[in-house]
């Protein structure tokens, strides 16, 4: 081994190049302060390992991103882990460099000769926020996409070239894979390669500096150590906290308030355009700008987003020339912790009123359920389709059902007294409440004459007052012991025509008084008086009770219900929603899913 050093050392100098880099003298000794270029360099190579095994499995398209995404998160082997650190570690970046610029500007590191050490770390700071922005999107989920969107329109706000600016960034007119690649090119190409020379330079300067600083003084009149050992113990141990830090959070995101989000890092649902995403936040370091906007609306936003956060960076430039006036410095203290005073204020204030915002809190909630549901049907027997992940939530009836319930069907019925969506419309119901409809508790209330004549029914109906009600308030109320237990057969036979699986279980063991309810329904009880069932009856009045609450039963009665099949003539309000043109046969099915709970469910761990 010693052999094959030397022989390396004697075609490359490597070794007079390392004893220089550990044995390099420190101006007054080894200290804590110093440590922030070696954490910065370790938890940048952190980065670059990290990224360089995400990209091996990563896919920049619209179509594939988030998939590949998940196939990091959830089928790669401690792909969670690689994503969860490189994560964190990005996050950590942005507080590290934050601090380095900070301490720049505390210990006087800004003033003479050392102007472009600070101008170095602003461009680091700055650059370390673009790759968090960058980043942010690349998962192509909702929460990355619709942060991206506000963000480059923000940048469009900017004078003379804003709307040049703003399409040269996402590729053209609109959102789509040109932006996505571009994006991906900038976090993974090009910042990294400003980063790596800023930190370059970095390195040069401070050699310059230490050497400037021993220049007409004794090094006995200074305290003195070198890099090794002491200071790089110090770094070692600085470094090795940061990355516990990010190790804690990747592997326990819960004890840091993410209640959301299982080890490693988070995962929304599929970017969706057509779906706007009320839960939309920035990420954490300009949540102070978001909540600042809104004190600039409308034509002043430009100067909250562009004219006074342009001003701010100016003035930490021109730093090293006011600290030259005698109280400069302090001054310029005061002004970065009133900045920062501030942005503390201004983040607290949007974190605060999130938390009493109803409609935010709700919005977070489903988009945890979407983002949860999306990884459940990716992870299904069928797995992600040629289409993409956002094609299954196209076409899962739990995830597009009470979409669809909410916009077409609440403004007369309800689902378990809501919208479908959990919020509760200011108007009162008028048509009955689906919740576990054609279900045998549905039916058995139905039949019952306390409950007939509620909202939950007929209540508030044209039906109030028919036959159906009259039927039950004068005769079920007066059933015989023998007729309560045809009525309870004849709820199971009619229940088992809806086929819901939730049932299936019962109704096979029930075979037999499943056909008795049959013979009880049709002739027993007189329901045959004003419903078919199973023969065609041209005087009935009511709708055909055969196939009662199937798919195909809902279906064509969403689609048409004045059919003759059911309401005919006397349809209360109902619209015809196929052949009016409402909803395509996708949507209607779709609804007609979710309301018999029929979609796929993955199988208790």
């Amino acid at each position: 081994m010693r052999r094959l050093l030397k022989w390396i050392d004697d075609r490359t100098g490597l070794e007079k190049v390392i004893r220089s880099a550990l044995f390099n003298e420190i101006p007054g000794g080894a200290k804590w302060r110093h440590t922030w270029g070696g954490i910065l360099l370790f938890m940048f190579a952190v980065q670059a390992i990290t990224g360089m095994a995400l990209w091996m499995s990563y896919s920049p398209s619209t179509r594939s991103a988030w998939e590949s995404v998940y196939y990091i998160q959830h089928v790669m082997q401690l792909g969670w882990l690689v994503r969860g650190i490189h994560y964190y570690a990005a996050e950590a970046m942005v507080i590290l460099v934050l601090l380095h610029v900070i301490q720049k500007i505390w210990f006087k590191g800004y003033r003479k000769p050392r102007e472009l050490m600070f101008w170095i770390a602003m461009a680091m700071a700055l650059v370390v926020i673009s790759f968090s922005l960058t980043g942010y999107l690349l998962p192509w989920d909702q929460q990355g996409y619709w942060s991206a969107k506000v963000r480059t329109h923000i940048m469009s706000l900017s004078p003379v070239f804003g709307t040049y600016l703003e399409r040269l960034t996402i590729g053209g007119g609109h959102f789509g894979h040109h932006t996505l690649t571009r994006f991906f090119a900038l976090h993974a190409g090009v910042l990294p390669v400003v980063f790596s020379g800023l930190l370059l330079a970095r390195m040069m300067l401070v050699r310059r500096y230490r050497k400037q600083a021993f220049e007409g003084i004794a090094k006995t009149e200074i305290s003195v150590s070198s890099f090794w050992p002491e200071q790089a113990l110090k770094n070692a141990i600085a470094c090795l906290a940061v990355m516990g830090l990010v190790m804690l959070m990747t592997l326990k995101p819960q004890w840091f308030g993410f209640t959301h989000i299982g080890m490693g890092a988070p995962l929304a649902a599929p970017a969706d355009p057509t779906d706007l995403y009320a839960a939309a936040r920035p990420e954490w370091y300009f949540l102070f700008l978001f909540q600042f906007l809104k004190y600039f609306p409308g034509e002043k936003e430009v100067l909250g987003a562009i004219f006074i956060p342009s001003l701010i960076v100016g003035y930490f430039v021109i730093m090293p020339w006011v600290a030259k006036v005698r109280i400069g410095h302090y001054f310029n203290i005061l002004v970065s912790i009133g900045l920062l005073t501030g942005a503390f204020w201004l983040t607290y204030s949007a974190k605060m009123e999130d938390a009493t915002n109803a409609n935010y809190i709700a919005a977070g909630e489903q988009a945890h359920e979407k983002a949860k549901r999306a990884v459940e049907l990716a992870s299904g027997p069928t797995g992600i389709p040629e289409q993409g992940a956002l094609h299954l939530l196209h076409h899962d009836p739990k995830t597009l059902g009470p979409i669809l319930f909410a916009a077409h069907c609440s403004s007369c019925h309800r689902f378990d007294g809501h919208d479908g969506t959990g919020n509760v419309p200011l108007d009162t119901s008028s048509a009955p409440d689906l919740k576990g409809f054609a279900s045998r508790a549905w039916l058995t209330d139905l039949l019952k004459p306390e409950h007939i004549t509620t909202k939950r029914y007929f209540g508030e109906t044209a039906f109030r007052n028919g036959d159906m009600v009259r039927f039950v308030n004068k005769k079920v109320s007066q059933f015989d012991k023998e007729e309560k237990l045809a009525l309870e057969r004849a709820i199971k036979a009619l229940s088992a025509e809806a086929g819901l699986s939730r049932q299936a279980e019962v109704e096979e063991v029930e075979t037999d008084l499943i056909v008795l309810g049959k013979e009880d329904l049709g002739y027993e009880l007189g329901c045959s008086d004003c419903h078919a069932f199973h023969f065609e009856d041209d005087d009935a009045d009511g709708p055909d009770l055969t196939g009662y609450g199937s798919r195909e039963w809902m279906k064509s009665f969403i689609s048409d219900p004045g059919q003759k099949r059911f309401y005919g003539e006397n349809n209360d309000r109902m619209p015809s929603f196929l052949t009016e043109g409402i909803l395509t046969p996708t949507e209607i099915g779709l609804l007609v899913d979710w309301l018999r709970q029929d979609w796929y469910e993955p199988l208790p761990k």
